[in-house]
């Protein structure tokens, strides 16, 4: 997503990209995640570009439903069988494959019934031009509908060490039914990366300005929990970003953090996470520094946070 909008956005650089997506795949990473909101239809042509000659080592996951104008604009969500069908045939036109792997719905269209979006994924799964079908900010009760049109291979939502709001429902039913969870925004939009250490540390231009994580008294709140996650990386021997992401791996095999970056000294830093081990001792001293609902602040603004579906 950063490597085309939102983070940063004078920061981007195509080439770079690419590179960074190259270096992953030679580190033997495969998983590659994208939607086609993110540039408006841009990020999903430059993971083709990245792939091209590469589409074998590479399980491409894409998503729909955020409807976006000519200029950017959001313009609400869609999740009915024509714009499922249509968004897919563009994505697959712009990632220049012939089938996507794993295909989200971005969000829960409230204005659709769930049973007529799967259905529609589902055409596309027989059709040929979709493998495997996933959800994305789901309620359980909505996930639970949904895998009774076609099975669910995939949801993803934010998790980290600052939102583990999902641990009370959402894992539990996804690992009822047999769910792989793919954890958005692992390292805290950076936050637990320690990239941010005062609020001019945000680019001028930058989502995260907006975000209410980042601002006011809730910066210096969540700067005073990360202070205490980069101690024990410390004493530990490895970076904060590292030890945020091995928390996430730790908390069950089905579970698969996707950190996302546009710069190759982080991907290298993420990646060394794959190599710590923490402690029984660890994960308890890193529950009791950031217990679900210890972050300050909403993570998102609060028009963002309705397109959240919270059906019980």
């Amino acid at each position: 997503m950063g490597m085309s909008e939102f983070y940063d956005p004078k920061e981007m650089n195509d080439e770079e990209s690419i590179r960074v997506i190259h270096r992953y795949l030679d580190f033997g990473g495969n998983f590659l995640d994208t939607a086609d909101m993110y540039g408006v239809g841009r990020n999903e042509m430059l993971v083709g570009k990245a792939i091209a000659g590469r589409r074998n080592q590479v399980v491409v996951a894409t998503k729909f439903a955020n409807v976006r104008g000519p200029n950017g604009e959001f313009l609400g969500l869609r999740g009915d069988a024509q714009y499922v069908k249509e968004c897919c045939d563009a994505s697959l036109q712009r990632l220049k494959v012939d089938v996507i792997d794993l295909y989200y719905q971005h969000r829960v269209d409230p204005k659709t019934p769930i049973e007529e979006t799967v259905g529609a994924m589902a055409e596309l799964v027989k059709a040929g031009k979709v493998r495997y079908l996933g959800l994305s900010e789901a309620s359980p009760a909505t996930i639970r509908r949904a895998a009774k049109v076609h099975p669910i291979a995939a949801l993803q939502t934010e998790y980290s060490l600052w939102t583990r709001e999902a641990e009370a429902e959402v894992l539990p039913a996804v690992r009822e039914l047999g769910i792989g969870f793919v954890a958005y925004s692992p390292l805290g939009r950076g936050f637990l990366a320690g990239q941010f250490k005062k609020f001019e540390d945000i680019p001028a231009d930058d989502y995260r300005r907006i975000n209410p994580r980042f601002q006011g008294e809730n910066f210096q709140k969540n700067l005073d929990l990360v202070k205490k996650v980069e101690e024990l990386a410390r004493s530990k021997g490895c970076s904060s970003g590292q030890l945020a992401l091995a928390w996430v791996l730790a908390q069950g095999d089905n579970i698969v953090p996707i950190p996302g970056t546009k710069r190759v000294k982080y991907l290298d830093d993420n990646m060394g996470a794959t190599t710590v081990r923490l402690t029984p001792d660890e994960l308890r001293q890193l529950d009791a520094i950031l217990p679900v609902g210890a972050a300050a602040g909403e993570r998102y603004q609060a028009t963002s946070m309705k397109a959240i579906d919270r059906s019980t």
